[in-house]
């Protein structure tokens, strides 16, 4: 009898080590994937007032569909990206730049 509560005994510790045993850490799941800027979300290269334009532009029309602006000053803004556009289109770079650089200012986008 005294052998069977021996074994019963170390049986029982044996159990016990084991729900206390250290476990290994849990992996934290992963968090949400973070998707690659798309060719549409970069702004468009290019030299001079065409291409500050374009990318003006392109900033613009990514905070619209953000939520960063509403509507209404989206329409303001691209009516001034509009005017550039043109005085770009006649020849006329620095004045261009200086629409757009305007514009910007008065909305609060950088440079």
């Amino acid at each position: 009898m005294r052998a069977s509560l021996v074994f019963l005994a170390a049986f029982t510790a044996a159990l016990s080590a084991g729900c206390n045993a250290a476990r290994p850490p849990q992996a934290a799941p992963p968090g949400p994937a973070v998707p690659a800027p798309t060719a549409q979300a970069l702004p468009p290269d290019g030299p001079g007032c065409a291409g500050a334009v374009a990318r003006y532009r392109s900033v613009v029309d990514n905070d619209l569909s953000m939520g960063h602006v509403n509507q209404s000053v989206h329409a303001q803004i691209s009516n001034e990206i509009a005017e550039a556009a043109s005085t770009c289109a006649a020849g006329q770079d620095a004045r261009a730049q200086s629409l757009l650089r305007a514009s910007k200012s008065r909305h609060g986008y950088p440079g």
